[in-house]
């Protein structure tokens, strides 16, 4: 098992495969888009595999594929076959808007994906247009609910917005009535590309759980591991469950398992640093161990998100980033 200078395990990787995405959502990038990396610049299969293995042999147990939109990356289900072969990996996870990921889903069963995370911010067709600026919900929904019959757990992640959609809350907790579905609303984060988010954070994880309570009256607490990001709650008699995540206020810091690596290869040992080891460019040209290299980056890990951003801001895009 890897423990950082704070002796928190470290189990989880999330892990970029493209910085590339076919939605244009407001708080992740501009209308215009990203500059996108070219494809050298991106970690190879053999070098995303070569690196699995390496964490997987110092006590990772848990991967989670994100992007951009992963399913932009020609051969994905090629590598979630390679990750899901590799000892130690129990646990393999994806992030997806669902528009391709549709054509996948009956794969992704056979392969035994542990989860599927929905980016699904509202249940309305011109809100979702505004928000994307792309008229794809339908499509998503299509994606959602083939998700739901083929027996693959959901998580929805809708990003709580201001002037938005806090209309969708409340519906969006209704999804969790018949169905095992995880509705987790996520503050809204300063990584859209453009550095927009200034000052205090309006519907914060606090108002949302404020708004669900005064509607619904009693909510029973979920328990989970320590480590999740989500605290979860149920309406009573509803089958699925609401997570709320303090991202932006960063209350679970104390506790996090995870690292973070982008399309790049760049290795973030948090979400709010800007990257601490190039390992892409360790694997290409150096003769330093990368078991070593990761070792010494955990060694400095921040004790949470505050810290790590009063050390380098940063402005970039989510789909950057990598989720």
């Amino acid at each position: 098992m890897i423990y950082d200078n704070h002796n928190r395990p470290i189990r989880y990787l999330r892990l970029a495969v493209t910085d590339r995405c076919n939605l244009r959502c407001q708080y992740c990038m501009p209308e215009e888009g990203i500059q996108y990396l070219p494809k050298k610049s991106l970690l190879t299969f053999e070098e995303i595999i070569e690196l699995v293995t390496v964490l997987a042999e110092m006590g990772i147990s848990k991967v989670r594929l994100t992007g951009g939109e992963p399913f932009l990356r020609k051969d994905l289900m090629k590598l979630l076959w390679s990750i899901r072969s590799i000892p130690g990996i129990a646990d393999l996870h994806i992030t997806t808007n669902g528009l391709l990921a549709v054509n996948h889903v009956e794969e992704l069963k056979e392969l035994g994906i542990s989860s599927v995370n929905l980016s699904l911010d509202t249940l309305d067709a011109a809100r979702f247009k505004h928000i994307t600026r792309r008229d794809d919900f339908e499509k998503t929904m299509q994606a959602y609910e083939k998700f739901l019959l083929s027996g693959i757990p959901v998580k929805i992640n809708c990003v709580v917005m201001e002037g938005m959609n806090t209309e969708d809350i409340l519906p969006m907790v209704e999804l969790t009535k018949e169905v095992g579905t995880s509705v987790r609303f996520i503050e809204e984060m300063p990584f859209n590309g453009v550095g927009k988010r200034t000052g205090t954070l309006t519907w914060d994880h606090l108002r949302i759980m404020s708004h669900i309570g005064e509607h619904y009256g009693k909510i029973e607490y979920v328990p989970g591991r320590p480590s999740d990001t989500a605290k979860l709650f149920r309406v009573p008699g509803y089958v699925g469950t609401v997570g709320v995540i303090a991202a932006y206020s960063r209350t679970f810091c104390g506790t996090c398992d995870r690292i973070r690596v982008t399309a790049q290869g760049m290795l973030k040992t948090c979400l709010y640093d800007d990257g601490v080891l190039n390992i892409r460019d360790l694997m290409r040209s150096s003769e330093q161990s990368l078991r070593e290299a990761l070792l010494e980056a955990l060694s400095k890990r921040p004790v949470d998100g505050h810290e790590a951003e009063a050390a380098r801001p940063v402005h970039a895009s989510m789909s950057t980033i990598g989720g």
